[in-house]
């Protein structure tokens, strides 16, 4: 790859439109097996300094503004107390829910503006998506100066937090729990009226966090260390499946620091023909998932050198996660877990589960770990990021399908930004972006749930050769100003708020909605939308059938269905 340019395909734009849609995805599919999706350099570069930034800042502010802690001067004194501990999290929030962290820039299909955040937030107008839009109080899809205005208490609680000089508990300096109580409650209250914001600030951990850390000392302490725990946990439980060795190949093939193509070609099982995952790609995916499974339980029942020991490795594992660049840049959520190992195990070996007493901390501690194990087993209906289930493979996603150029009757929705096509087209003004948009519908289809969509794309429309077909992720991203990869985020909900907007004709835009394989089954249930008509078909399709095929299907692009309902026949 270049410095600035990105590494292309080597075919012709006209030669690329002439070849079928399985050969599309096997060339495409193919270049990514070498050369992953060719990013810049300066891309990646641009991710590295907002790492930086973000521990650099962080560091410092909280060091400037926290004198009765010491000053920078005294970083050694006070680095695993718990106030570094607590302002960490709330700024670790702030820069997530400001838009400045995962789902920022290019590699989340975001290049004018680079972020989405407060741009979209503090602004009346833009779209929202309550979590439970039958709630009184919460109905609607539109940001009202309320929502903005709640979302500005956030902020401005966040700030009051970190600001605060805290209190001597039990030798130790912290921040009261009333100073973390408006953060913890506005940002609940906004939870109701938007889960998109909710979501975006990771609230999933960072929220949780600060009402643990609102108990006192050690028990705060010690109540980070099991919610640690548990993240690690139920992230190795999710990746217990046939996905998660197809995120490893894919992810390790567009990772810088594995740059050799020998080794790439390698994660595949016969490089360019089978272009399923190898042993060594599942090696590296087994791997990864017993030392989130197993050090946690080291760190919370060990003391002295084997607790520095396994916070080495762990940190080292999270270095390791960062350095893959994976989509969705959750570069600083790595670095907070890296803090998290070296804080609240390494500098408080001394504490652990025993000293937690309060039963309203063990109850938080409890409910939290049962929504991962809900998430995992019912996924349909928690998010899932609340399932930590963040790069597991095993995501719902979506595929809208527009008719000709319906895909420009998303202007109307107020918006900062055009689709991801436009956003390129801008961005590169006269290249002809054919060939770039391959590398996405490459991304998708090396994992199966992407198999999935592209093998029913015919059963959504009658002619595909018609159609437009944009990840459900990519079409979402503008409208909501974030996007992680929730497929619960472009469901039905943000289907119908498009249509009330745009009045799609019937057949004029079709919507592929998959949902994630439950824990205790080997199938993922599906649903065609149409958005003037409603559903058009449910069923499911076997995971197994999915990972044994290749990315590009077969000529036909079909895949086998189960248990077929078809609800409405309208073209």
């Amino acid at each position: 790859m270049g410095f600035k340019t990105a590494e292309m395909m080597p075919i012709a734009p006209d030669a690329w439109r002439g070849f079928s849609r399985s050969r599309r995805i096997r060339e495409a599919v193919t270049f990514w097996g070498e050369n992953g999706g060719g990013i810049p350099t300066i891309v990646l570069l641009m991710y590295v300094v907002k790492m930086v930034l973000f521990a650099g800042v962080g560091l410092v502010l909280i060091g400037l503004i926290t004198p009765a802690a010491g000053g920078l001067g005294s970083f050694d004194e006070w680095w695993s107390s718990p106030i570094f501990f607590q302002k960490a999290i709330v700024w670790a929030l702030l820069f997530e829910i400001l838009g400045l962290g995962c789902s920022a820039g290019p590699m989340t299909q975001r290049t004018d503006p680079l972020i989405g955040g407060i741009l979209y937030f503090l602004r009346p107008g833009m779209v929202r998506l309550p979590p439970w839009p039958k709630i009184p109080g919460t109905r609607g899809a539109t940001r009202t100066p309320f929502d903005a205005g709640l979302y500005a208490v956030v902020l401005a609680s966040g700030v009051f937090a970190l600001v605060m000089q805290g209190h001597e508990d039990h030798g130790e300096r912290s921040l009261q729990w009333w100073v973390l109580l408006p953060l913890v409650a506005s940002l609940a209250l906004l939870g109701f009226r938007d889960q998109i914001a909710f979501l975006a600030a990771r609230s999933e951990h960072y929220w949780v966090m600060l009402i643990i850390l609102m108990f006192p000392f050690p028990e705060s302490i010690a109540g980070a260390q099991v919610l640690t725990c548990i993240v690690w946990w139920g992230a190795s439980l999710s990746k217990m499946n046939l996905h998660f060795p197809y995120v490893v190949s894919v992810m390790m093939s567009n990772s810088p620091i594995h740059p050799w193509k020998p080794f790439r070609r390698r994660l595949f099982r016969d490089y360019p023909n089978d272009m399923r995952p190898s042993r060594l790609a599942g090696a590296f995916a087994h791997g990864g998932t017993v030392i989130e499974a197993g050090v946690p339980f080291i760190l919370l029942l060990s003391h002295g050198w084997v607790t520095y020991v396994a916070v080495t490795v762990i940190v080292l594992f999270h270095f390791h996660i960062i350095g893959m660049f994976p989509m969705g840049i959750p570069g600083e959520w790595n670095l907070m877990m890296i803090v998290s190992a070296i804080v609240v195990f390494g500098g408080n070996a001394d504490i652990g589960p025993g000293d937690i007493q309060s039963p309203w901390l063990i109850a938080v501690l409890c409910i939290s770990g049962a929504l991962v194990l809900f998430g995992n087993l019912f996924p349909k209906y928690v998010s899932f990021l609340v399932s930590m289930r963040y790069y597991a493979g095993n995501w719902a996603a979506g595929m809208w399908c527009f008719r000709g150029d319906s895909e420009a009757k998303l202007g109307v929705i107020k918006k900062l930004s055009g689709s991801a096509h436009e956003q390129l087209v801008a961005r590169y003004p006269g290249v002809d972006l054919t060939v770039i948009e391959g590398k996405q519908v490459a991304f998708r289809s090396m994992h199966p749930q992407g198999r999935a969509l592209h093998g029913l794309i015919g059963r959504a429309v009658d002619d595909p050769a018609q159609y437009t077909c944009v990840d459900g992720e990519v079409t979402a991203g503008p409208i909501l100003g974030w996007n992680f990869g929730d497929g619960h985020l472009h469901d039905e909900q943000l289907i119908e708020y498009v249509q009330q907007c745009c009045r799609y004709e019937p057949g004029e835009l079709r919507v592929i909605l998959l949902e994630s394989q439950p824990l205790h089954t080997w199938t993922q249930r599906y649903r065609i939308i149409d958005a003037a008509t409603g559903l058009v078909e449910t069923g499911y399709v076997k995971d197994r059938e999915l990972a044994d095929a290749q990315p590009w299907l077969n000529e036909e692009m079909t895949i086998p269905v189960y248990d077929v309902v078809r609800h409405d026949t309208a073209s």
